[in-house]
């Protein structure tokens, strides 16, 4: 389909990890839209660590126009898709050839990179004066946050309520053993299978009771349970039966919404049976900026990469020099995992995966 020389017009919604980097690869081989309804990506792994060390976020919330340089970019949600265009939540409509979906999960953050900023200056100050926190869920967020304030603040009392029968459920029983017996070593007091109801808090006490009958009494508390998928936009759309029951997109495998020849989904709003985790997220985009510059070169569809589902490879930071790993036949914890991770949280590799200075 050669339109003498012009562009075809790629949008991409989601400026999360998978979206970015995707337009990041092919802003000059098409005429790419980003639609976001926030002018930055953030690196998402390092939230926790911002929290703690404000100072950090200045490298891991990177503004969409810093690594693309060649693109349009509309800070808006997208409300609806038709077979040609997109319509976004301030009025307009943007047409494609081809679109690619990479929502991900709702997360309500503002629009700046400097009100994002702020954010984190303000939940630092949260920490900071408070002598003993609550955080709620004791998945990857949970574990990882508590493990950066004990780390960083070993004099607060830290309590994490976990409603399963154990931390991190989506790894092996080793690793959640593993993170467990590190809280506890760091005075961390972790409860299991306990909910906290977060209105039983009145006259602004910060007591809660939990579903033990306990009272838990702190200074401030953290909510780290999970986020729901950005994809109810996608209901009344020409999409809404590419929807599984969870609410994710189907796909192939070259990562088109099936049946489907010029729509696209990528990252966790995908129903590929895997962790949905950041450096999945980057392969999914660099699978689909293949296909992508193959498609547009007016290249054969029997040509296109596949995408392998990625084996549960899981690490959860525990402070700055710990950290556990899990790979599939096996599971470490201390040091290694640790300088893999949690010095640096591979903000360094991402910004230059981006273009730009580690």
């Amino acid at each position: 389909m050669d339109l003498g020389g012009e562009k075809r017009r790629v949008v991409i919604v989601g400026g999360g990890i998978a979206g970015s980097l995707l337009a990041k690869s092919i802003q000059f081989n098409a005429d790419v839209t980003l639609i976001d309804p926030k002018e930055y990506l953030e690196i998402t792994w390092a939230n926790l660590r911002n929290m703690v060390e404000p100072s950090f976020a200045e490298r891991s919330v990177i503004n969409h126009r810093n690594y693309l340089t060649n693109g349009s970019i509309v800070t808006s949600a997208a409300i609806n898709v038709t077979e040609t265009e997109v319509l976004t939540a301030e009025g307009r409509l943007i047409a494609y050839d081809y679109i690619v979906i990479a929502t991900g999960h709702k997360d309500p953050v503002p629009k700046t990179k400097k009100e994002r900023l702020d954010q984190y200056q303000a939940e630092n100050q949260k920490i900071q004066s408070a002598h003993s926190i609550l955080i709620i869920g004791g998945g990857p967020t949970g574990v990882e946050l508590a493990g950066e304030i004990a780390t960083d603040f070993p004099e607060k009392k830290v309590t994490l309520v976990h409603k399963g029968p154990r931390l991190l459920e989506f790894i092996g029983l080793k690793a959640a053993d593993k993170s467990l017996r590190w809280l506890r070593s760091r005075k961390v007091e972790v409860k299991l299978e306990q909910a906290v109801d977060l209105n039983s808090s009145s006259d602004g006490s910060q007591e809660y009771q939990t579903s033990a009958g306990e009272s838990i009494k702190v200074d401030c508390h953290f909510l780290c349970a999970g986020k729901p998928l950005a994809s109810a936009w996608l209901n009344e759309t020409i999409l809404k039966t590419n929807l599984d029951k969870s609410g994710r997109l189907m796909v192939d495998e070259y990562l088109r919404v099936k049946g489907r020849s010029n729509i696209f989904a990528i990252g966790d709003i995908t129903d590929i049976p895997e962790l949905k985790q950041g450096y999945l997220a980057h392969k999914h985009a660099l699978v689909v900026a293949k296909n992508l510059k193959l498609l547009m070169a007016g290249g054969k569809e029997s040509k296109m990469s596949t995408y392998e589902p990625g084996s549960a490879i899981a690490m959860v930071s525990l402070g700055r020099k710990d950290a556990v790993a899990q790979f599939p036949f096996t599971t470490i914890s201390g040091c290694v995992p640790g300088l893999l991770k949690s010095r640096d949280l591979f903000i360094g590799r991402t910004r230059k995966q981006m273009g730009l200075q580690p």
